[in-house]
C-alpha cells in the first residue's frame, strides 16, 4: 500500500509541476501560474474594469435575481447559490489555513489578486455559458457549461477539448474535491467532539445522497437557504474577532502585504512559494476561471446571458473577498503558531479557540458541515452534467452516484488514517485535477472571448438607451452554435 501511494504521490507531483509551475526547478513555469493572471487581466482590460466601475449595478442585478422568468425554472439567484454553495467550503477554512501555513501570511494577498481579476473571468465563463445553453430535460430546466460552449462555440475540430474538459471535471469535483470536502468535515468533527471519521463519512454520504438524486431544483432549493445564513453566521463571528483584536490590524495588514513581496520572511521561505500558494489555493476557493460555475451558472433563467455573468461574479467577490478574508483575520489575529504541527481546519480551529474560547473549536466545526457539506451537493451536479454530456445514459449517472459516495468516504478514511502525507497527498490529487480543468478551460474562454465581448457590448448598449433590464434576442447575432428557441427574445424599447 505504501509502495503504491509513493508512486501516485510522484505521478500527482509531475501533474502539479506541469500546472502549478516548478518544472525544471523554475517556481513559475506551468500552465495556470503563466497563464490565470494574465487571462484575468486580459479580461479585466477589454470589459474596461467591469468589477469595479459596474460594482453597484452587480449588486443589483443579484437584489433582483431571486424572481423566477417562469414558475418552473430555476432563478439566478438559486444558480448564484449552488454555486456559492461549492465555492464557499473547505477552501474558505482549510484551504486558507493551508495557504498560510505553505506560503506564509503574503499568500493571503495573492488569493485577494486572483479574486480580483477572477470577477471579470467569471462574468465572461458565465456569459458564455448562458449563450451556448440548452433545453434541459425537463421543463423549465437548462443544461450547459464548459464542455457546451467548446463543442458548440468552437465546433467540431475542439470536441477533443470539450471531452478532456468534462473528464477532467468529473475527476476533480466528482470524486477528489468531494473527498478533500468529507475530509475536512471528518477532522473537524473528531477534532471537536472525538466523533469517529469513518462514522461522520458514512452519515455525509447518506445525507448527501439523498438531496443530490432529487435533481438541480432540489439542489437549488436547499442551497438557496443554508448559503446566505452559514455565510452570514460566519461573517459576524470574524467580525467579532476583528472587533476585539481593532488595534493590531494594521499589523495584520503589514504581515500580509510584507510577505507577499518577499520583504520578510514567508513560512515557506520563497517568494515563489507564497505566489503559488495563493494562487492555486485562491482558485480553489473561488473557482474563477476553472470552469466549475458555468455549469450551474447554464441553469438558471434569465433575460440576457450577461446577467448571470455579474451573480456569479458577486460570488467570486462573496468567497474570496469577505470569507476566506474572514478565515485569514482569525487565524492571523490569533497569534497561532503558522510553523507547527497542527494545520489545516484544525488550525482554524485552534486559532478561533485562542479568541473566543473553547466553543469556538465547535463552532467552526458547525461552519465547515455546513460549508463543506454545500460544495459536496453543488460538486455533484458539476460532474452529472459532464456525464450526461459525455454519455446521455442512465447507467452512466448510476455508475457516478456509486463512485460519488465512495470518494466521500476515501476522504472520511484520509482523516481516520491521521497521517499527514495522506492529507497532503489528498490536497495535491484535488489541486492537479484543478490544474488540469482549468487549464482546458481557460484555453476555451480565451478563444470564445469575442463572442462574450459582443454579448456584452449588447448588454451595455441596452443599458446605455435606458434599458433598465436588457433582453438578449439571438437572431440580432451572428453566433455559431447559439440555440435560437433558447435566445429568441424580441427587442427592447427604452423603460420597459
Amino acid at each position: 500500500m505504501e509502495g503504491l501511494l509513493e508512486g501516485l504521490g510522484s505521478l500527482v507531483g509531475w501533474g502539479n509541476s506541469l500546472t502549478w509551475g516548478g518544472l525544471g526547478g523554475i517556481w513559475w513555469l506551468g500552465i495556470l501560474i503563466a497563464a490565470l493572471l494574465p487571462a484575468g487581466l486580459y479580461f479585466t482590460v477589454r470589459t474596461r474594469f467591469v468589477q469595479f466601475r459596474a460594482f453597484g449595478h452587480m449588486l443589483r442585478v443579484l437584489a433582483r435575481s431571486f424572481r423566477k422568468e417562469h414558475d418552473d425554472s430555476v432563478s439566478s439567484f438559486q444558480a448564484f447559490a449552488t454555486s456559492a454553495a461549492a465555492r464557499v467550503g473547505t477552501g474558505n477554512i482549510a484551504g486558507v489555513a493551508v495557504a498560510i501555513t505553505a506560503g506564509g501570511p503574503g499568500a493571503i494577498f495573492w488569493m485577494w489578486v486572483v479574486a480580483m481579476v477572477g470577477m471579470a473571468t467569471s462574468l465572461i465563463e458565465n456569459t458564455l455559458a448562458q449563450v451556448f445553453k440548452e433545453q434541459g430535460e425537463t421543463a423549465g430546466t437548462f443544461r450547459g457549461g464548459p464542455a457546451y460552449y467548446i463543442d458548440k462555440g468552437l465546433g467540431r475540430r475542439w470536441k477533443w477539448l470539450s471531452i478532456l474538459f468534462s473528464i477532467f471535471l468529473i475527476i476533480c469535483f466528482g470524486f477528489f474535491f468531494n473527498a478533500v470536502q468529507a475530509n475536512a468535515m471528518s477532522e473537524a468533527i473528531h477534532a471537536a467532539w472525538g466523533i469517529n471519521p469513518l462514522l461522520v463519512g458514512v452519515l455525509i454520504a447518506v445525507l448527501a445522497g439523498s438531496i443530490v438524486f432529487g435533481g438541480i431544483k432540489s439542489i437549488g432549493k436547499f442551497a438557496g437557504i443554508v448559503v446566505p445564513i452559514m455565510a452570514l453566521c460566519y461573517l459576524a463571528i470574524a467580525f467579532v474577532v476583528i472587533l476585539v483584536n481593532l488595534g493590531r490590524i494594521p499589523e495584520v495588514f503589514g504581515l500580509i502585504f510584507g510577505s507577499a513581496f518577499g520583504m520578510q520572511e514567508a513560512g515557506a521561505g520563497a517568494f515563489g512559494a507564497v505566489v503559488a500558494n495563493g494562487i492555486k489555493r485562491g482558485l480553489f476557493s473561488n473557482e474563477a476561471g476553472m470552469g466549475s460555475s458555468p455549469n450551474v451558472g447554464a441553469a438558471a433563467d434569465v433575460k440576457h446571458p450577461v446577467v448571470q455573468g455579474y451573480v456569479q461574479m458577486a460570488s467570486v467577490f462573496l468567497d474570496t473577498m469577505m470569507i476566506c478574508s474572514a478565515t485569514a483575520a482569525i487565524i492571523l489575529l490569533s497569534g497561532v503558531d503558522l510553523g507547527g504541527a497542527v494545520e489545516g481546519v484544525t488550525l482554524t480551529q485552534s486559532a478561533l479557540a485562542s479568541e473566543l474560547g473553547s466553543w469556538g473549536s465547535s463552532f467552526i466545526a458547525v461552519a465547515l458541515i455546513f460549508f463543506a457539506f454545500t460544495s459536496i451537493i453543488a460538486n455533484y451536479y458539476y460532474a452529472e452534467t459532464n456525464i450526461f454530456y459525455l454519455w446521455h445514459t442512465r447507467l452512466s449517472i448510476s455508475c457516478y452516484r456509486i463512485l460519488y459516495i465512495v470518494f466521500i468516504l476515501f476522504g472520511a478514511w484520509v482523516a481516520a488514517s491521521g497521517s499527514s502525507d495522506n492529507f497532503r497527498l489528498l490536497w495535491n490529487m484535488a489541486d492537479m485535477s484543478m490544474g488540469f480543468m482549468a487549464s482546458a478551460n481557460l484555453l476555451a474562454i480565451v478563444l470564445l472571448s469575442g463572442v462574450a465581448f459582443k454579448v456584452f457590448a449588447d448588454y451595455e448598449a441596452q443599458r446605455a438607451r435606458g434599458v433598465d433590464e436588457p433582453v438578449f434576442d439571438a437572431r440580432n447575432h451572428d453566433i455559431r452554435g447559439i440555440e435560437t428557441d433558447v435566445w429568441g427574445g424580441g427587442p427592447q424599447t427604452p423603460g420597459e
